[in-house]
């Protein structure tokens, strides 16, 4: 199965995992048919230009309404995380967008050396722009359980410091 076949039940479970967080996530699949108006109009209007340069899309985009303003979602979905330019693609998406969350979900196990790499290299997961509110994410979608499995470094829908 390719990993288009996993976007809607990727969708469906971050959407609950926001909503367990008392946050509505507005999630739509856009690895196909691009971003929808509705999603154009939450990008800040000094990153429409982004629109000139980027070949590809991130397969989600979504955002959830914040106090002041929307907080930019997006998700790359692999098969398998094999080399880094599968991270700095999700990454990018995250950094262009200015998202305040960031994920890179595998339907494969994520590979032991990616782990070691990225605890050793903390670049990697981490930009200069996040902070203790933003995240960028790995984790395995388990196409049995259809649930989240290993995430790397950490679930962060566990860690409080994020929905405040």
């Amino acid at each position: 199965m390719s990993e288009a076949n996993f976007y809607q039940p990727i969708k469906e479970q971050l959407e609950e995992l926001f909503r367990n967080r008392g946050k509505q996530a507005y999630l739509e699949i856009t690895a196909t048919k691009g971003l929808s108006e509705k999603l154009k109009q939450k990008i800040p209007q000094n990153r429409e230009i982004i629109f000139v340069f980027l070949k590809k899309k991130p397969d989600l985009f979504g955002f959830v309404e914040g106090q002041y303003s929307s907080d930019l979602i997006t998700v790359e979905v692999k098969e398998k995380i094999g080399k880094l330019d599968d991270i700095y693609q999700a990454k990018l998406y995250k950094e262009v967008f200015d998202a305040r969350y960031g994920f890179l979900i595998t339907i494969e196990p994520i590979p032991e050396e990616i782990k070691r790499l990225c605890k050793n290299t903390y670049s990697i997961l981490h930009s200069s722009v996040d902070s203790i509110y933003r995240f960028f994410v790995m984790v395995q979608f388990d196409k049995e359980s259809g649930q989240f499995v290993d995430w790397f470094e950490k679930n962060p829908f566990v860690e409080e410091h994020y929905w405040k």
